[in-house]
């Protein structure tokens, strides 16, 4: 039996929900969101879908103790009206909101005895993931979140449409932080198999800032994104109880750095089974490590206990 959580029912967590009771990814879900009446609307909804799909669903509300023998827990808490598109604090108008969740639900999620993955959507996402690790106490290899798993999505796609291709034709990663201080690892990146070097004529410093700022150009128009990164969330789920040893950027702890950072790892039952080491270039470690350091600060600052 598979058996996830999904904690903040929000339109990102409720898009998560959603993407797996349609797909029929799990046998049983938890929903929690401390709205009563949002929650149940939620599993309301979700139900009424139920006798349409092909597959069934079990889903239990508002209980944390029924996350103890849940596989894989992806926390989408937050309210994304807090971000100002306008303002350089981007996704870090969510900070104050954010941390005093995590210290909300850290001690009830330990409390339930869950073992199992924990995949973290909140922003800021690289802070708000060391954070719930370092409250919640779990071994760091089972704990990390989206990061710039959708940023690099948007590279490709953004590099895919200047090239004339699609974006799966393009590889490479985005790293460092899902925010302002993110960067394009060019070095790594290719099109088709052919060195990004190898398409001069290709304005490698406006499809960065297009990646970068690919949220706010959905919240332009509908206030909020949630497909993209609710199918980034369910697709590192998935490839945890897959096994799947996924290659893909996410924010993962790096000891080099003592925070979590966006960077390439492999993903598996274990969560990060371990980090993908490239040959970056000089410029490319210097804008990691300021980004790294930007992360942790932002980290070191918040109560500890």
């Amino acid at each position: 039996m598979r058996k996830y959580g999904v904690i903040g029912l929000g339109q990102v967590g409720a898009t998560v929900a959603y993407t797996l009771v349609q797909q029929g990814t799990v046998d049983e879900l938890v929903l929690i969101d401390k709205n009563e009446a949002l929650a149940k609307a939620q599993k309301l909804d979700l139900d009424d879908a139920s006798p349409r799909l092909s597959s069934t669903t079990k889903i239990i509300l508002n209980d944390y103790s029924a996350l103890a023998d849940a596989e894989v827990l992806i926390v989408a808490s937050g309210n994304i009206g807090a971000i100002d598109m306008n303002s350089s604090k981007g996704r870090f108008g969510e900070y104050d909101l954010n941390q005093a969740i995590v210290r909300e639900i850290a001690p009830k999620i330990v409390a339930s005895g869950f073992k199992g993955i924990l995949i973290d959507i909140m922003n800021p996402c690289d802070v708000m993931t060391d954070y719930l690790q370092r409250m919640t106490g779990f071994p760091r290899q089972r704990v990390f979140g989206t990061g710039t798993f959708l940023d690099t999505a948007r590279m490709q796609k953004y590099v895919g449409q200047a090239a004339g291709t699609n974006g799966k034709n393009v590889a490479g990663y985005v790293y460092g932080e899902h925010g302002n201080s993110q960067f394009v690892a060019w070095s790594t990146v290719s099109i088709n198999g052919q060195p990004i070097k190898d398409f001069p004529g290709l304005n490698l410093d406006q499809l960065e800032e297009d990646a970068r700022q690919g949220a706010f150009a959905v919240m332009a128009g509908k206030h909020y994104t949630n497909f993209a990164i609710a199918t980034c969330g369910v697709r590192l789920a998935e490839a945890v109880s897959a096994d799947a040893q996924l290659a893909c950027p996410v924010s993962a702890f790096d000891p080099q750095y003592g925070t979590y950072v966006g960077m390439p790892a492999v993903i598996g039952k274990n969560g990060i089974e371990s980090l993908i080491q490239l040959d970056l270039t000089t410029d490319e470690r210097a804008s990691l490590s300021a980004s790294a350091k930007f992360i942790k600060s932002q980290v070191d600052v918040l109560p500890q206990a």
